[in-house]
Formats: structure tokens, C-alpha cells, sequence
């Protein structure tokens, strides 16, 4: 029914118990759609509650909630998933239905998925390569070359030659978000405990993350071999943590190995595999378009958008139309952990994807679609939900309420973050980790934009416009982006050790940021060709960029953006055939790294001093 509203306006009314399902992010035009008004009008009644908005702007949940309750209507904001869904079903794709359907006609046994768990500097890296060499396959192959994430061995059992698969998950404590990813993904947790060390604060920590997940544990006692080695007080500890060992009476297997003297290995898979058998029935159906998880992924310079996908269900072939969160593409080629071109994934099989148009996020869903036009719809979908639920999460109320609490307090002060980093899975731990600092209420973090890549002018211009710091983690300033930066007094600090970050950001947010020493840069230098020798390696023929190249000064390698090379040394400097001890902007020399070699064309060699910050 039409009723006068604040203002004066007509707007629909509803009886009170009129429920009204709005997506995050939503606009006053998408509400105005549902109840048949006119837009304008919501925008007045809207201004006579005291809030300000236009018609296309995202607004949060709170504010549809007083616009529904004045004009009689029941706001239900719809969660990621559930939009998901719906839009998913827009397109006539199913995926609960389609997993109703599958009989036990259709299932076929999968490898089971493992992931390595465990404290800081318990073996867990280890471990990984010990099981890598033991592959029976990895020896006929030459060896795994490409580090994807995650790897499929093929390992001996009840003289049947089977296959399991690893995620290559980190350990580091501020890469919980990954790791409980990898819990989600996982069947099976290995959590490496040390011998010599005990049960620790990282163990506890990777144990719950595998039990909230409901994923069986297998207890790999590593380090058996130190002399200090305890594994009985292991399976002690452990006890306390509802992981009691077969020995004990319990249902867990405990296996003592050694990564170091790859002992144990063999004993540590089988129980993977009897584990797999006794407690999980892992089957899929391969004779479908594929479903699956986005483990990893990165941009190369030479290859665009570079995915490491898990197949969960059907199989995935090159040529198929696929969408991993907001990111879409054709499958040019898939490539396995030994660096070998693979036409078709099946279950449980990890696979290096090319062909998506941007770079997903670690941890997005892929499926397959009908066809490419379907995968790019579904894809740009996606993305406007997804800003819009930004723009909205951006756009804070403050009530009466909370402004005096805030006046109270003094200055509600914010500081604002560009992050970006080589692979997006490291960008959500070390967000994730930077958001959990907790120095008070009188100060907030706030994370403006994260992504995939070199520090590009786009950041730059955001940070700018919301007064924010740049962090990049294991990348650089893209091309002509530093001048850029440096004009417009934006503040980049880069990072190889997330834990500096942190120290950093949370030192900053409590206002106690020691000046140390910082990094001056002295010149940047482009590589114009590669010349051989074998005396001295590999010796770059460079044009000076900027600044002066001096002999013994620290240097790194830049390749699109990205340090390929770190901790450097200028070893040797020549112009013509003479040694020079600098070479300033504009000449050409010769640039000798060393023992480093993994230099060519267009590489850029960027060296600096540190130097000693005074003290504000």
C-alpha cells in the first residue's frame, strides 16, 4: 500500500513481518527495485533519519535496518555464500543439486589430501623434501623442479603403488589463515612435532585448526635422532590434547622419524594411507566438469595469471572455461609439479593453470562453466558484489552515541594500508596478521586494498587519496612508480620477513617506532646484455639508470618488479677494459654479481647503503 512517509514523500509500506533479502553492499536503487519505489524517495526518507546517501551508494546493514523498520519492511542481508549461490543458479548451475544427484555408481577412490603441520623450525620444510625424494616416481622424473604449492608422490602400500597428495602449506605463525585454509582442504593432518623440543604454542595452535576441521591426525615425532630426543614424552604431551596413541589405547598413529636421515618416511605414509582406509571414504566422481580450490596463485611476468588449483571433484582438461573467484579464463595449459604439461586433472590432482584473466585469491573456488562468455558473466558478477560489500564496509555510521565515546577517548585515530605482495596467499596471512594487532581503541587499522604484483601507480594514486602506507612484501615499485611515490609524499616500506611488517605496523600504531637504520638507495642499473665467463661467471653489460654504481656496495636483482635476487654484493666494475671503483647515470659498464649467475636482458640491478636514521 502507498503511505505518506517522512518528508512527505510515497513510499510502499510494508504490514511489519514483509521480509525484504538484500545482498551486502547493496544500493538504495537495488532496495527501491524490491519494494517498487522510486529511489528518490528513499534518499529523503533516508535524510529525514539523519543519514545522508545517494541512490547508488553501497550502504551497510545497519542503515537498511532503520530504513526497513520506519517504513515497515524486514532487512535480511544475504551472506557471501548464499549470493553465491543464487547467482551461480542464475547461470542453471547447481552445485548441491548436482552433488545430490552423484550415486554410489559414479564415485571413484581418490588419492587422500595431506597437509604439514606444525611449530616454527619443528622439521616441517624437512620433511616435505625428504617425502618428495622417497617419490618413487620423482627419481624416473628427474627430481620435482617447480615449487606449486602442493605435489602428488606415489608411494608403495600392501604392494599396491598409490597416490597422495601434499599441500605445501607454510608454517609460519602469521600464515594462520592459510593454514586453517589448508585444514579446509586437507583430509589428513600431519603435525611434525620435534623430539628434542616438545609440544609448543605454534603445535597447539596447528592441532586445533585441524580438529575444528574435523580432519584425522597422523603425529610425525620428528628429530628421533638427537640424543636429547624424547618421543615418549611427545605422546605424553599430547595426551592432554585428545591425541592418544595406538600404543596408549587411542585411535591416532604416532610415527618417529628423522627428516634429516629420511628414517621413518616409508612408515609415516603407510599410516597416511591406513588412516585414509580406516577412518575416510574418499571417493569422487571424475566424469564431470571440474570443482575444485585455488591453493596459490601469482603473476609471471612472461605466463599473465599462474593458479595452483586442487581438483575436488570431475576433471579439469585444458581447453575448459573456467572461473576461480573473480578471476576467469580458458585453460591454455596445465603443468604438473615436475614442470610436465598435463591435459586433464582428475580428483585430488594439484595443477599449475594458465589462461585466467586476473589473479585469484588463495582459497577461491574454481568450477567450469558452459562456456567462456558464462565464466566471464559469473566473473564480473562477482567482482561488483564484492566492491560493493567493500564500498560498504568502508562507509562507517557513527551514532550520537558512539561520537561522544569517540570525543571522550580523544582523536579516533586510523591508519590506512595498501598491501601487496608476491603471491596472493601471503598478502591474506600477513592482512590477516596485521588486523589482529590490538594496541587499543584510541587507534585502528584499516586495510584499503590489497593485491597481487608490483607497486603500481594505481596504488600509489589510492594512497594518496586515503592517506595511506604502501607495504609490499617480496616486490618492488613497478616502472616509473618511485618518482610517482615520492611527489606525492606517499610512504612504501618493503618487506622479505612478515614478521618486520608486523613489528613494524604495530610499533607505528603505538606510536614507539625506534629510528634505525634505513635503505638509501645509491643506483639502479638495466642489464643490456649478458656476456659469459669462465673465469669470473656471468657478467651483465648494464646502462646506470639513475644515481652511481659503486664497487662493494650491497645490490639486488629486480625482474618485473620482483626481487629475484637479495643480499648482493657489486664484486667486480669495469668500463672498456679498465676497474673503476663508481660508474655515475648515463655510462655503461660492466656489473659482475659474484657467484649469483641468474641474471638476463632487462633485469635491473638496484643497489643501496643502509644508513642510520636520527632519532625524532
Amino acid at each position: 500500500m502507498q503511505a505518506p512517509s517522512l518528508g512527505g514523500v510515497s513510499v510502499p509500506r510494508g504490514s511489519g513481518e514483509t521480509t525484504i533479502r538484500l545482498r551486502q553492499g547493496s544500493s538504495l536503487n537495488d532496495f527501491a527495485d524490491k519494494i517498487d519505489a522510486n529511489p528518490a524517495s528513499l534518499v529523503t526518507v533516508l535524510f529525514h533519519l539523519g543519514e545522508m546517501a545517494t541512490a547508488t551508494q553501497s550502504l551497510d546493514e545497519a542503515t537498511f535496518g532503520v530504513l526497513g523498520e520506519e517504513l515497515g519492511y524486514k532487512i535480511e542481508m544475504v551472506s557471501a555464500e548464499e549470493e553465491d549461490r543464487e547467482l551461480l543458479g542464475a547461470f542453471d548451475i547447481d552445485l548441491d543439486a548436482e552433488l545430490e544427484a552423484e550415486g554410489d555408481e559414479d564415485l571413484q577412490p581418490r588419492p587422500p589430501v595431506v597437509t604439514v603441520m606444525g611449530h616454527v623450525d619443528h622439521g616441517k620444510t624437512k620433511l616435505l623434501d625428504a617425502i618428495r625424494r622417497t617419490d618413487v616416481v620423482a627419481g624416473e622424473a628427474g627430481g620435482i623442479t617447480q615449487h606449486i604449492g602442493a605435489y602428488q608422490i606415489r608411494a608403495e602400500h600392501e604392494g599396491v603403488e598409490r597416490a597422495i597428495t601434499f599441500i605445501d602449506t607454510p608454517g609460519h605463525e602469521a600464515f594462520t589463515a592459510m593454514r586453517a585454509r589448508g585444514a579446509q582442504v586437507t583430509d589428513i593432518a600431519i603435525l611434525v612435532v620435534a623430539a628434542d623440543d616438545g609440544v609448543m604454542p605454534q603445535t597447539i595452535e596447528a592441532l586445533n585448526h585441524a580438529q575444528a576441521a574435523g580432519v584425522p591426525i597422523v603425529v610425525a615425532v620428528n628429530k628421533v635422532d638427537k640424543e636429547s630426543a624424547n618421543p615418549a614424552k611427545i605422546r605424553q604431551q599430547l595426551t592432554e590434547y585428545n591425541l592418544v596413541a595406538e600404543e596408549y589405547g587411542g585411535d591416532t598413529m604416532f610415527v618417529d622419524v628423522s627428516a634429516k636421515n629420511r628414517m621413518g618416511i616409508d612408515s609415516l605414509l603407510e599410516a597416511v594411507l591406513l588412516t585414509a582406509d580406516a577412518a575416510l571414504d574418499l571417493r569422487a566422481n571424475p566424469d564431470k566438469d571440474a570443482r575444485g580450490v585455488a591453493i596459490e596463485a601469482n603473476l609471471d611476468r612472461g605466463r599473465g595469471a599462474v593458479a595452483t588449483v586442487l581438483v575436488q571433484s570431475g576433471t579439469l582438461h585444458v581447453g575448459d572455461a573456467i572461473v576461480a573467484g573473480t578471476a576467469h579464463g580458458r585453460v591454455r595449459a596445465m603443468f604438473d609439479e615436475h614442470g610436465e604439461s598435463v591435459t586433464a586433472a582428475e580428483p585430488a590432482r594439484p595443477v599449475q593453470v594458465l589462461g585466467l584473466s586476473s589473479v585469484p585469491s588463495a582459497g577461491d573456488t574454481f568450477l567450469v562453466a558452459p562456456d567462456e562468455r558464462t565464466a566471464r558473466q559469473i566473473a564480473e558478477k562477482r567482482e561488483a558484489a564484492e566492491r560493493a560489500a567493500l564500498l560498504a564496509k568502508r562507509r562507517k555510521r557513527i551514532s550520537l552515541e558512539d561520537f561522544t565515546k569517540a570525543l571522550e577517548q580523544g582523536k579516533v585515530e586510523t591508519l590506512n594500508l595498501v598491501i601487496k605482495g608476491d603471491v596472493s596467499g601471503a598478502v591474506e596471512a600477513l592482512e590477516d596478521a596485521l588486523l589482529k594487532i590490538d594496541v587499543g581503541d584510541e587507534v585502528s587499522l584499516n586495510v584499503i586494498h590489497r593485491g597481487v604484483g608490483a607497486v603500481t601507480q594505481n596504488d600509489v594514486n589510492l594512497a594518496t587519496v586515503d592517506s595511506a602506507v604502501i607495504i609490499g612484501f617480496n616486490v618492488k615499485f613497478g616502472e616509473r612508480v618511485e618518482e610517482l611515490a615520492d611527489r606525492e609524499g606517499v610512504e612504501v616500506k618493503f618487506y622479505s620477513v612478515i614478521y618486520q611488517a608486523i613489528e613494524d605496523v604495530e610499533a607505528a600504531l603505538k606510536g614507539m617506532l625506534k629510528p634505525e637504520f634505513e635503505e638509501v638507495q645509491l643506483g639502479t642499473a638495466e642489464i643490456r646484455q649478458v656476456f659469459r665467463s669462465s673465469k669470473f661467471g656471468n657478467i651483465a653489460g648494464s646502462i646506470i639508470r639513475s644515481g652511481t654504481i659503486r664497487r662493494n656496495s650491497k645490490a639486488r636483482v629486480l625482474r618485473g618488479g620482483k626481487v629475484i635476487g637479495d643480499n648482493l654484493t657489486i664484486d667486480s666494475l669495469r668500463r672498456e677494459k679498465d676497474d673503476v671503483t663508481e660508474v655515475r647515470e648515463g655510462f655503461e659498464c660492466g656489473i659482475g654479481l659474484g657467484s649469483y649467475n641468474d641474471i638476463t636482458e632487462g633485469d635491473i640491478i638496484e643497489t643501496f647503503e643502509m644508513r642510520e636514521k636520527p632519532r625524532n
